[in-house]
């Protein structure tokens, strides 16, 4: 039997031919079937190779085959100064699920590299997940798949396919947001727990990727806050909080006032003084101070020495 490519030629049955027969007729015919099942087999590669490619409309984008080319570990771009101008119309603020959903992809790709692609279960569990995770949260597949659609339709996400059926997750962070490994695990990380300080910052995105100390980590910061990507929230010193340029921008305020009414808060330092008091004042309350503290001393040696009788 003669089979032309793939299986979707039908086989040709030889010619029958007379036992041990080598010649005559049987032979002609057994050459004649050969040459028609040879002569297929070339126009169907002929026609393959002439047939025209399927229009660019046709394919599935962002959907991708695991095989195929493309840096499917955690790579960053080859320039992500290119990609920085490149995706800066791209970039939009992303709701509450969009936020956990791509901080889990971002995680999970760092972290454990193995079982990346996510599948949907995987996504799910990991969004749900309660450590380094603020606000804990309980999201369904349904919840999910819905803020995976949008990521996709907004180039952030990737639907891909192994060896089975089932679909898998990527993110396309690193040309979305045009960063680098460092600096995407610091969105990563703030996509997961929200505003923070930088401190608390440093030692969470240094198990993605190593960050040596605060200086390194605030050239990142610096970076990334000129593009957006990073919202400080309270002035340069110890402790200093941010959070993402993600946030929608009626959330963005809502925080800035929370951290402005805490930072308030730790500001006021409670006095024994009213404004407008004199020295003679604080002399007084001092005193008055000293008084009562003297007398708690005389009280507890009082109890002591019954104690000791």
């Amino acid at each position: 039997m003669c089979y032309g490519p793939g299986s979707h030629i039908a086989p040709v049955q030889s010619a029958p031919l007379l036992p041990n027969s080598t010649t005559g007729d049987g032979a002609i015919q057994r050459r004649a079937s050969d040459s028609r099942c040879c002569a297929r087999r070339r126009d169907g590669l002929s026609d393959a190779r002439s047939r025209p490619s399927p229009p660019a409309s046709w394919r599935l984008t962002p959907a991708i085959a695991l095989g195929d080319p493309g840096r499917m570990d955690d790579t960053p771009a080859s320039d992500p100064a290119a990609a920085s101008d490149a995706s800066a119309d791209r970039i939009r603020p992303l709701d509450s699920v969009e936020r956990r959903v791509l901080g889990v992809l971002i995680e999970k790709a760092k972290t454990t590299p193995d079982a990346y692609p996510l599948s949907l279960n995987a996504l799910v569990t990991g969004s749900n997940q309660k450590s380094n995770r603020a606000p804990v949260m309980t999201l369904d597949e349904e919840q999910v798949i819905r803020a995976v659609r949008s990521l996709q339709t907004s180039g952030a996400v990737a639907e891909v396919f192994g060896s089975g059926k089932i679909p898998r997750y990527r993110h396309l962070a690193y040309d979305w947001l045009g960063v680098g490994k460092e600096e995407l695990a610091i969105v990563g990380e703030l996509l997961l727990r929200g505003e923070q300080s930088e401190g608390d910052l440093r030692g969470r995105a240094s198990r993605m990727d190593p960050i040596p100390d605060l200086t390194a980590l605030r050239g990142h910061l610096d970076r990334l806050a000129d593009r957006g990507l990073v919202v400080w929230l309270s002035p340069p010193g110890r402790g200093r909080m941010l959070t993402h340029g993600l946030l929608p921008e009626e959330k963005l305020e809502k925080v800035r006032r929370e951290i402005g009414t805490a930072a308030a808060a730790a500001a006021v330092q409670p006095s024994p003084l009213q404004p407008g008091s004199t020295d003679d004042d604080l002399v007084t309350t001092l005193r008055e101070r000293i008084t009562e503290l003297e007398a708690e001393v005389a009280d507890l040696r009082r109890q002591l020495g019954h104690a000791a009788r």
